[in-house]
C-alpha cells in the first residue's frame, strides 16, 4: 500500500477531530471521553483493548479505523505477530467478507515500522 493513502487518511482525521473540536460539538466530545473511559488501563491493559479493536475493525471493514487501532496497538508496544493474530481474529469472526477487509489491514500493518522482530515499544 501506498504510504501517501495512509498519511492522506491521517490528515483528514486531525483535520477532521480539529474541526469538531472547533465547532465545540457536544456529541464528539461525548464520544472522545467515552474513547478515552474504553482505553483507560484496567482490568485489560490498553495494548489489549487496541488489539481487540483492530479485529472488530476488519469485521465491520473500517478502513480509518483499522489504521488508527494498528498504529495505536504498535505505539503501546504490541508487536508485529499479535496485530496479525489480531487480524486474524476478526477474519474468523467476520467469516469470509472479513477475509477480504483483512486485505487493507495487513497492508497498513506492513507501513508500520516496528524496531524489531518480538520487541515491544514502550
Amino acid at each position: 500500500m501506498k504510504k501517501d493513502k495512509l498519511r492522506e487518511m491521517s490528515l483528514l482525521r486531525k483535520k477532521a477531530h480539529a474541526t469538531m473540536l472547533k465547532k465545540k460539538s457536544k456529541v464528539y466530545e461525548a464520544f472522545l471521553k467515552m474513547e478515552e473511559a474504553a482505553y483507560r488501563e484496567g482490568e485489560l491493559g490498553s495494548r489489549v483493548k487496541e488489539l481487540i479493536a483492530v479485529g472488530i475493525s476488519v469485521v465491520i471493514n473500517c478502513e480509518s479505523c483499522m489504521q488508527w487501532h494498528i498504529e495505536q496497538a504498535a505505539g503501546k508496544g504490541a508487536a508485529e505477530k499479535e496485530i496479525m493474530e489480531a487480524i486474524e481474529v476478526g477474519i474468523e469472526m467476520g467469516g469470509g467478507p472479513a477475509t477480504a477487509h483483512a486485505r487493507f489491514a495487513l497492508e497498513v500493518l506492513e507501513s508500520v515500522d516496528f524496531k524489531s522482530e518480538g520487541e515491544k515499544r514502550p
